[in-house]
């Protein structure tokens, strides 16, 4: 299973806690991390899924995979920008996302609209988006709609 762990390049120490233990616990039950390749929540994750043995796959807005942080297995350079987002989503089965900057809302609509479930920490209040406590309810949530894709509401 691929879970794109979505958040701010930009967070709080707390998103960075979180991020950081779904990024391992996701490791340890052995799916692999899909991020946009850079720092705040994106390094946390990979942070958590390399310490518990597991990889990160980094979707990376440039085309310099020196860019990517430290903790990303696989780094894609992508040379998009903000777009790649899109691809961050596609590339998952599931996603977890943490805080609420605007590029988390974009990943948060698109995965959506793409009817890929998406599982939250203190981000977006958006109809669609499964709302947890922590990072073990994260894990379990998304594990748990692996499978039980949701379908696009249709809008008039």
């Amino acid at each position: 299973m691929y879970v794109a762990v979505v958040g701010p390049g930009t967070a709080t120490e707390e998103e960075l806690a979180v991020a950081e233990e779904i990024g391992a616990r996701l490791a340890s039950r052995g799916a692999v991390v899909v991020t946009g390749g850079l720092g705040g929540v994106m390094q946390a994750a990979s942070r958590g899924a390399a310490q518990a043995g597991g990889g990160a796959v980094g979707l990376l807005p440039g085309l310099d995979r020196a860019e990517a942080n430290q903790w990303v297995t696989i780094a894609l350079p992508t040379g998009l920008g903000e777009l790649r987002n899109g691809l961050v989503v596609r590339a998952a089965d599931v996603v977890i996302a943490i805080g609420g900057a605007y590029g988390t809302l974009s990943e948060v609509a698109l995965a959506l609209k793409a009817g890929k479930p998406v599982v939250g920490v203190g981000t977006w209040a958006i109809e669609g988006v499964l709302a947890v406590v922590g990072p073990e309810e994260a894990v379990e949530r998304a594990f748990a709609a692996f499978g039980q894709r949701c379908v696009p509401t249709q809008r008039p």
